[in-house]
C-alpha cells in the first residue's frame, strides 16, 4: 500500500534526492525499444516486451519516490503506420501486461489513468483499460497515466473541437475562449503539467507528445535506450532536474557568491 509521508522522505534521501525539490509529475518517452532488440540481432517485439518490464520497475520506482504522476508515451497516433506485426503485437502485450499487473497496482494503491483516442483502439484493450481506471480512481499512490493513442495534436484538435460544438451550442461564446478554456478540455485536465520530460535512446524531438502540457517542462535526454533505463537512471534525471532553477518565462535573480 502506499507509503507514510516519513517513509517517502527517508526513501528519497536514501536515493541521495532533496525531498523539497522532487517534482511532482513526471513524462517519459520510451524511445528505443526497437533499437535495442535490433542491435542483439533480435525481433523488435522483444525490445517492447523488455520495455514493458522497465516500465514495471520505473512505475513502483515512481511510487516510493512519492511522485504524484508518471505519464509515459505508450502508443502514438503515428506509430498505426509501423507494420501491422508490430502494431498487432504491442496491442497484444498492452492487453496482456494490464492483465497480469492489475491485481499488484491495487495493492500499491497506484491508480491507472490514460489519455488518448481509446475509441479507436481495440475493444478488448479499451474494455481493459477502462476497467483499471474505474478499479484504481479511489487508490491514493502515484497516478499512473498512459499515453495510448495519443498524439499532442490531436489532443489540441479535440479540445478546440469540443469548445466549438459548446459555442455552437450557446453553452460558450467566443469571448470564453482563454488557455485555462482550452486546458479544460485535454484529455487529463486535473494533472498538473509534467515538470521534468525525460527521453530515452538520445532523440532531441517531443515527437507530438504532450504539446500543451509541456511548454515549461524540463527536459531531460538520455543516449541509454528504454530497455535499459532503471531506478538508478530515473534517480540520475531527478538529480539533474534538482539542479535547474525554473523561470517561468520570468527573470531569476542568481545570488552572488
Amino acid at each position: 500500500m502506499e507509503c507514510a509521508a516519513g517513509d517517502v522522505t527517508a526513501y528519497i534521501t536514501s536515493r541521495g534526492l532533496d525531498p523539497a525539490k522532487m517534482p511532482a509529475h513526471v513524462a517519459i518517452i520510451m524511445d528505443g525499444n526497437g533499437r535495442w532488440a535490433t542491435s542483439r540481432g533480435k525481433n523488435r517485439l522483444l525490445g517492447h516486451t523488455q520495455g514493458y518490464h522497465t516500465l514495471k520497475q520505473i512505475v513502483y520506482e515512481s511510487n516510493r519516490l512519492g511522485l504524484s504522476c508518471l505519464t509515459v508515451y505508450a502508443f502514438s497516433t503515428e506509430n498505426w503506420r509501423r507494420s501491422g506485426d508490430e502494431v498487432g503485437g504491442l496491442m497484444t502485450l498492452m492487453l496482456e501486461a494490464m492483465r497480469a499487473e492489475i491485481e499488484e497496482l491495487i495493492q500499491t494503491g497506484i491508480r491507472v489513468r490514460v489519455s488518448g483516442r481509446l475509441a479507436e483502439l481495440p475493444q478488448d484493450l479499451r474494455e481493459e483499460l477502462q476497467a483499471a481506471h474505474h478499479r484504481t480512481q479511489h487508490l491514493p499512490g502515484l497516478i499512473f497515466n498512459l499515453a495510448i493513442n495519443y498524439g499532442g495534436r490531436a489532443e489540441v484538435v479535440d479540445a478546440v473541437t469540443a469548445i466549438c460544438r459548446k459555442v455552437a451550442e450557446g453553452k460558450l461564446t467566443e469571448n470564453d475562449v482563454n488557455e485555462d478554456l482550452i486546458h479544460a478540455h485535454l484529455y487529463s485536465p486535473d494533472l498538473p503539467d509534467p515538470d521534468l520530460l525525460i527521453r530515452t535512446a538520445g532523440e532531441l524531438r517531443l515527437s507530438n507528445f504532450l504539446l500543451w502540457e509541456t511548454a515549461y517542462s524540463e527536459i531531460y535526454v538520455t543516449p541509454v535506450c528504454w530497455p535499459d533505463f532503471d531506478p538508478d537512471t530515473l534517480v540520475l534525471a531527478i538529480s539533474d532536474f534538482q539542479r535547474r532553477t525554473r523561470k517561468f518565462g520570468t527573470v531569476v535573480e542568481e545570488a552572488l557568491s
